[in-house]
């Protein structure tokens, strides 16, 4: 019986890994570092659903967490008092483990985008409002006074002048909370079934290494993508700094 099975495995040819779509493929099926064709094959039922959740991850973490380190900044500069407080806080939730963060608000808020969400946001908030503090704080007193005795009000100095000449300072918190983000979105796999951690988290499983390297690149190309549209738009919003320069 053994004998006659063997004899059927030998003629019906070598078995051909099935990685979703092209297994006929030497590329794929000697299991080569990257496979070009699979991936354009694949790209619009796995790669770019999981590149779009990705960027929406990010973009809605860091732009939670810059609402409430901007409030948080705001009155760290008014009271001086709120500042001791508020950063230890967010250093505590900067170094908690991600895995661990997502576990433990997985009993909370269960397996969704939430649970995700609040932990991304949590690790955006040290960055976040120490560059926007220092940026504040960066403001020469001179200048408010200026701005204040040609008779803007406080709130006027505030949005006016502090906040455009703190802008570098923000931009680069931006910058990095940005890029920080995407880089543990890809854990969030672990969570919900989104995001380029998702494919990821499959290639590792299934031990596919197209799928691997295509997710991992992905990844590294948003955040670089990410950071160089932020560089781009600090430029924009400080002329000042290039004519300086």
């Amino acid at each position: 019986m053994t004998g006659a099975l063997a004899v059927k495995l030998a003629a019906a040819g070598p078995v051909i890994p099935n990685f979703g779509g092209g297994g006929s493929n030497t590329c794929v099926r000697q299991n080569k570092t990257f496979c070009w064709d699979w991936f354009t094959a694949n790209w619009s039922g796995t790669f770019q659903p999981a590149l779009e959740d990705h960027l929406r991850l990010t973009v809605i973490a860091v732009a939670i967490g810059f609402g409430i380190a901007m409030v948080a900044a705001m009155v760290a500069y008014r009271y001086a008092w709120f500042e001791r407080p508020f950063s230890r806080f967010t250093l505590l939730l900067y170094t908690i483990p991600s895995l661990a963060l997502f576990q433990f608000l997985v009993p909370i808020t269960g397996l969704t985008d939430t649970s995700v969400e609040i932990a991304l946001v949590s690790y955006t908030l040290l960055v976040l409002f120490s560059n926007i503090l220092v940026g504040l704080r960066g403001v020469p007193d001179d200048v408010r006074d200026a701005a204040l005795g040609m008779g803007l009000t406080p709130r006027q100095t505030l949005f006016r002048v502090q906040l455009p000449l703190a802008l570098p300072a923000i931009m680069a918190g931006l910058r990095i909370a940005t890029v920080l983000v995407i880089s543990l979105a890809t854990v969030a796999a672990f969570i919900v079934d989104e995001g380029l951690g998702s494919p990821i988290l499959n290639a590792i499983q299934n031990d596919f290494k197209t799928k691997f390297v295509a997710s991992a690149a992905l990844a590294v190309l948003l955040a670089l993508a990410a950071d160089l549209v932020l560089v781009l738009a600090q430029r924009l919003l400080t002329p000042w700094s290039r004519r300086s320069a």
